[in-house]
């Protein structure tokens, strides 16, 4: 079996903000209404959370639930459990309608770290990051391109399709230049 190779190869940005490629990492796009009484089992057995409220996501140490749409949750985790994962969703779930994939593959996934990181954000997505909380996760875009980010910690985890993982990276680096910073 190859190895997983992520889509910058960790690259790494300095400015008044570190920007840095997380990779390879685990995701699954899990598809069910919200009212399928199996969708808490199904997400508990994958990644040990509970199901996310709206705009949500639960973070248990290296594993995550976020509320990606009314019907659709983003399952983050080890690259390496995505397997046993697919299978505790297919256990769980029964015969309940659902759809679970493994987007792994498919996605980019950058830390932006610092104490102004928020600035970085706010030069390419219409959010008010004053009043974004810990937990709160946002279905954006990133200048041009549908992204996803969460607050956590220091900084913010940001998602895209991978396909457009450099234009974000540079967008991130860009936007994080020393004297360009917001006030």
């Amino acid at each position: 079996m190859s190895e997983p190779v992520s889509a910058l190869s960790g690259a790494v940005s300095e400015g008044f903000a570190t920007i840095r490629e997380i990779g390879p990492l685990g995701m699954i796009t899990l598809r069910a209404k919200a009212d399928v009484k199996a969708l808490p089992k199904a997400i508990k057995a994958a990644v040990g959370t509970g199901v996310p409220a709206t705009r949500r996501i639960v973070v248990e140490g290296d594993r995550a639930c976020g509320w990606m749409s009314p019907d659709e949750y983003l399952l983050v985790m080890p690259y390496s459990a995505v397997p046993a994962a697919l299978e505790a969703i297919a256990k769980a779930m029964g015969t309940a309608h659902h759809l679970a994939a493994d987007v792994s593959d498919a996605r980019a996934v950058f830390r932006v770290e610092g104490a102004k990181a928020d600035q970085v954000l706010a030069k390419l997505s219409p959010v008010d990051f004053a009043a974004l909380a810990e937990g709160e996760l946002r279905r954006t875009r990133a200048a041009q391109v549908a992204a996803a980010f969460w607050k956590e910690g220091d900084g913010f985890t940001v998602v895209c399709f991978r396909s457009v993982g450099r234009y974000v990276f540079d967008l991130l680096a860009m936007s994080a230049k020393p004297g360009s910073e917001l006030g």
